[in-house]
């Protein structure tokens, strides 16, 4: 059962910030990161597996080959359950339980 996956404005934010800080030294590295994050988040649809996460009721999954978290949470719309990515974290940041990092 694939889930349809939603980005939340923080993590679509997250992204921006993410992919724009690499950009500016290589486009090309940035298209390669970006790609790689929207592939784990489709595939979350078709699997949510991830561990539980800092935050009471989410998840987090790490992208391979990357210093990278997705956060998400299993929502329920209309009675079909979501994915909902809520943040993009960088792996060198450490925040503690139930707060994201800044």
């Amino acid at each position: 059962m694939s889930r349809p996956v939603r980005w939340s404005t923080d993590a679509l934010a997250d992204l921006a910030d993410q992919i724009a800080y690499i950009a500016a030294d290589n486009p090309a590295a940035a298209r390669r990161v970006s790609d790689a994050l929207d592939k784990t988040a489709l595939a979350l649809g078709d699997m949510p597996i991830g561990r539980p996460g800092r935050v009471t009721g989410t998840y987090e999954k790490s992208v391979t080959g990357l210093s990278y978290i997705l956060a998400y949470a299993i929502t329920q719309t209309g009675g079909e359950e979501e994915i909902a990515i809520v943040r993009v974290i960088h792996t060198s940041r450490d925040w503690s339980a139930e707060e994201w990092p800044d």
